[in-house]
């Protein structure tokens, strides 16, 4: 479960960024996680509480938005929806593509007080 060590990197980038601004405490934390990034959401949320215990993000909002998985065929450039890493271009079969979007997994926002 790779989710817990996603989590704790998710709590150092908080850490390290309210420690730049002198801020003790985070009340909301957005995060951006794409459908193709490996992450699985029900394993971070079950995490999440151990990982951001005695830390600035224990009584943080957490809002996740999911980015979509998009890529582009390399071979007739369409671009095409992705559920999976290794789904082919529907329009003329190809594997050779570009992910486009669904990779990201990001901290979008710390609101703080």
């Amino acid at each position: 479960m790779h989710e817990l060590s996603i989590a704790m990197g998710i709590v150092k980038i908080a850490e390290d960024e309210t420690a730049k601004a002198n801020i003790n405490t985070v009340t909301k934390i957005e995060l951006e996680i794409g459908t193709l990034s490996g992450v699985e959401i029900d394993s971070l949320n079950f995490v999440w509480d151990s990982a951001v215990k005695n830390t600035v993000l224990e009584k943080a909002e957490k809002q996740i938005f999911i980015i979509k998985g998009k890529g582009k065929c390399a071979d007739c450039d369409t671009e095409f929806n992705m559920n999976k890493i290794y789904d082919c271009c529907p329009n003329c079969g190809s594997n050779f593509k570009g992910i486009l979007q669904g990779k990201e997994l990001r901290v979008k926002a710390l609101e703080v007080i």
